[in-house]
C-alpha cells in the first residue's frame, strides 16, 4: 500500500463525511463537495479520522489509494478552510477589475479582456495590479489562475506580464553590442 495513503486524514468538528459505495460527500462551513470513488479503494471513518484502504495488491490500486488520500485531504480542507491564490500585474498600464461575474483585464493588448468567473470562485482586487482567487476545490483554484496567468505570461526580460505572487522570475540578460 502507498506510504501516503498510510497517514489518515483529520476530519475538523464542523465537518461532515457521507460516504457511499461509489462516491463520497464532505460538507462543511464553505461549502459541499462531492467525488467519485474508484473501485479499488475503500474509505472508512475511524473516530475523527478518515482511512483509505484498497480491494487488491495491484500496483495500479497502490497508486490510486494514495491520489485518493491526497483528493480527499484537499476537499476537507476545501471545505473547511478554503484555497487562494494571488496574482500580481506588473507592467504599465496593466490593471485589473473584478465585478460580479467578470474580471476586466487591461494587459497591453488593444482590446481589454473580459474573463468569465466560473461558479465556486471568487475574485477579489484589493488594488488594480493584484487578483485574489478564493475557491473551496483547490483544482478549479489552480486552473483558473493558470487561465488568467495564460493571457501574459511573464516575459524573461523585462518580467512584465501576470505572475503568482511568489513566482521568482529569473531574468535574463539583453543582448550587448
Amino acid at each position: 500500500m502507498s506510504r501516503v495513503s498510510n497517514n489518515p486524514i483529520p476530519v475538523p468538528e464542523n465537518v461532515e463525511i457521507i460516504l457511499t459505495e461509489h462516491d463520497i460527500k464532505i460538507k462543511g462551513p464553505l461549502g459541499v463537495l462531492e467525488y467519485p470513488l474508484a473501485c479499488e479503494i475503500i474509505v472508512y471513518k475511524l473516530d475523527g479520522f478518515l482511512k483509505i484502504k484498497t480491494n487488491s495488491d495491484s500496483q495500479h490500486a497502490n497508486a490510486l489509494s494514495g491520489t485518493f488520500r491526497a483528493l480527499i485531504a484537499n476537499m476537507v480542507h476545501g471545505v473547511s478552510k478554503g484555497f487562494e491564490k494571488k496574482l500580481q500585474l506588473v507592467g504599465v498600464g496593466y490593471k485589473a477589475q473584478a465585478t460580479a461575474n467578470r474580471l476586466n483585464l487591461t494587459l497591453g493588448f488593444s482590446h481589454p479582456i473580459d474573463f468569465e468567473i466560473p461558479d465556486g470562485i471568487k475574485i477579489e482586487t484589493p488594488t488594480q495590479t493584484e487578483i485574489i482567487i478564493k475557491g473551496i476545490d483547490k483544482q478549479k483554484v489552480g486552473q483558473v489562475s493558470a487561465n488568467i496567468r495564460a493571457y501574459r505570461k511573464p516575459e524573461p526580460y523585462k518580467g512584465k506580464g501576470v505572475r503568482y505572487s511568489d513566482e521568482v522570475i529569473i531574468l535574463k540578460e539583453t543582448k550587448k553590442k
